[in-house]
């Protein structure tokens, strides 16, 4: 649910929050669910510059903006959680591959990969064989 509140950021900025809100709310019966994904959208609407600018310099030969939507935001989810999470990061990474394969194209799935377990190395000075 995160992500799609996300996707419609980045399609539509100027929506009210207050819609986000109340599509977290309607499909997310869980209080606890509901706040987990309210803190993931804010995180990232928080750090969406510093974000971008992170994946951009790890997306080696690709804009941020010639990438398909729904994996630029997997990314941004993905890249948050890692940073500012106690989400382990081969988790987050492989949430991230997850939603990418299934809101994706074919390639999303490896693209995603590739690129956050490089931005893992780079951000965290992890291994990447472990990140995979």
């Amino acid at each position: 649910m995160a992500l799609q509140v996300l996707y419609q950021d980045d399609l539509n900025p100027g929506v009210d929050a207050e819609v986000a809100d109340r599509f977290l709310r309607a499909r997310l019966r869980s209080p606890d669910l509901i706040e987990f994904a309210r803190s993931l959208v804010a995180g990232v609407r928080r750090n969406h510059d510093e974000l971008d600018l992170m994946l951009g310099r790890t997306a080696d030969n690709w804009s941020l903006q010639r990438m398909v939507a729904t994996d630029r935001n997997v990314l941004r989810l993905g890249a948050f959680e890692i940073l500012y999470t106690d989400t382990p990061d081969r988790v987050a990474i492989n949430e991230a591959v997850d939603l990418a394969k299934r809101y994706g194209t074919a390639q999303s799935g490896p693209f995603v990969n590739g690129i956050l377990d490089k931005f893992l190395v780079h951000h965290r000075g992890g291994d990447s064989e472990d990140a995979s």
